[in-house]
């Protein structure tokens, strides 16, 4: 038994209406995503495009840092910015997965 249920939610691009599926929200906690999808798939799929690919394995410029936690270098898709702190894959899994829902 799923603790989800569909969700319909608004396109902020397009406007129209989309299914947010019950599989969908448990992908996005499964992955530690807070926020639901403001895009629906066609517009997701559009601004993918208009970025220079799926943004998944691609060439998307990474930015060296130091963990906050462990102390190691580490690579991350974003230019910090320093007001958040950066964690390594390691322990930003840790911090997700003790983190209550």
């Amino acid at each position: 038994m799923s603790l989800f249920e569909d969700k319909t939610l608004e396109c902020k691009d397009c406007g129209e209406e989309f299914v947010f599926s019950t599989g969908e929200q448990e992908f996005f906690q499964e992955k530690g995503f807070e926020n639901e999808p403001t895009r629906c798939p066609e517009c997701r799929k559009n601004r993918r495009q208009r970025k220079g690919g799926n943004n998944r394995g691609g060439s998307r410029p990474m930015f060296d840092v130091r963990c906050d936690e462990c102390g190691i270098m580490t690579k991350v898709p974003f230019e910090p910015d320093g007001r958040k702190k950066v964690y390594c894959s390691d322990c930003f899994r840790d911090r997700r997965d003790r983190a209550t829902w």
